[in-house]
């Protein structure tokens, strides 16, 4: 059976935020997966759907609702261990999502137990399964996508919390926005593989960047810097726990890659700023918040690129002048 065909993420009108947040964790998938905030019909499954294609074209699977732990997790057949001295197992919904995407639409909407132990696999990368003493694990590395409309209902902080990066779309795009989304979107209705083919070579431009930053990314120093920057934030923001201030620092190193640079400077914290804190906030930050370590003198005159900049291709990273100590704490063993 043919695979239907995908709406290629380089074709998206608007959502830049969301476009870039979705980049960041498939150049770093530890990030933790992102939330997505918004009302109906703002193509939230299609923009998930691109994920899976920047992740060499991983599984996409979606978990319905009113799924059941067992679906979720998979089973045991107690008789067969019992009987042939092995477990057999029955893969569920996480079994099939390795190494691609899990996305969980009204994530608001399942129950909380459910939530946790998802986001718990999520975390870990494995999925354990026991039963009457007999158990079986695998591995279940994927990136997570929830969406949510927030007046369906909310999620209980903890569970926001365990989200990497949270990212609300606006429901109103503006009306030349609109009436370019409705001509894309009747043209692939009408001929999906002669839209692909248009946007052919824009995707693959995106999937190389992408490849080129997960390449790239352990070059990358978790400076100290860096670090004490986004803790005085994340002090500043009243934040609870500690899970902000890893997965900006993971974000921003993410963000560095995604530009082409060989080390975290002050616009990659700030432009993955709102994506860390925007769930976890419990205050507001006062108006002068620690001010950012100038940029190394090999940056200065490097292009700067921000949000807006998710679709250009990568400058060059700079290799030249000082670099910044690797602290203990960041070195690979």
């Amino acid at each position: 059976m043919t695979e239907p065909v995908q709406f290629p993420l380089a074709a998206v009108v608007g959502a830049d935020d969301l476009k870039l947040a979705l980049c960041l964790t498939a150049i770093d998938p530890q990030i933790g997966g992102v939330l997505i905030e918004g009302p109906r019909g703002m193509a939230k499954s299609t923009l998930a759907r691109g994920l899976a294609a920047l992740l060499d074209d991983g599984p996409f699977v979606t978990l319905p609702l009113g799924a059941s732990e067992e679906r979720l997790v998979g089973t045991l057949d107690l008789d067969a261990a019992l009987g042939q001295g092995k477990a057999q197992f029955s893969p569920g919904v996480l079994a099939r999502a390795d190494g691609g995407v899990l996305y969980v639409d009204e994530v608001n909407l399942l129950p909380d137990a459910l939530v946790d132990l998802l986001l718990d696999v999520a975390a870990s990368g494995v999925n354990r399964v026991e039963r009457d003493g007999i158990s079986h694990r695998h591995s279940a590395r994927f990136v997570l996508i929830g969406t949510m409309n927030p007046e369906e209902g909310e999620l209980r902080p903890q569970l926001l919390d365990r989200f990497g990066l949270n990212v609300l779309l606006d429901g109103s795009p503006a009306p030349e926005a609109r009436q370019q989304i409705i001509r894309r979107r009747l043209a692939f209705d009408a001929d999906p593989q002669g839209f692909s083919a248009q946007w052919q070579a824009a995707q693959a431009q995106l999937h190389e960047r992408c490849q080129a930053a997960r390449a790239a990314l352990a070059q990358i120093e978790l400076d100290d810097a860096s670090l004490a920057h986004i803790a005085a934030q994340c002090f500043a923001a009243g934040v609870d726990g500690l899970r902000a201030d890893l997965v900006w620092l993971r974000a921003a190193r993410a963000h560095a890659a995604w530009r082409g640079a060989s080390q975290i400077a002050d616009e990659d914290i700030q432009a993955v700023a709102e994506f860390a804190l925007r769930h976890r906030r419990r205050q507001s930050a006062p108006e002068q918040t620690p001010s950012a370590p100038p940029p190394p003198a090999d940056q200065a005159n490097e292009p700067q690129a921000g949000r807006s900049d998710w679709g250009a291709l990568p400058p060059q990273a700079v290799n030249g002048g000082a670099r910044r100590e690797v602290p203990n704490w960041a070195k690979k063993p």
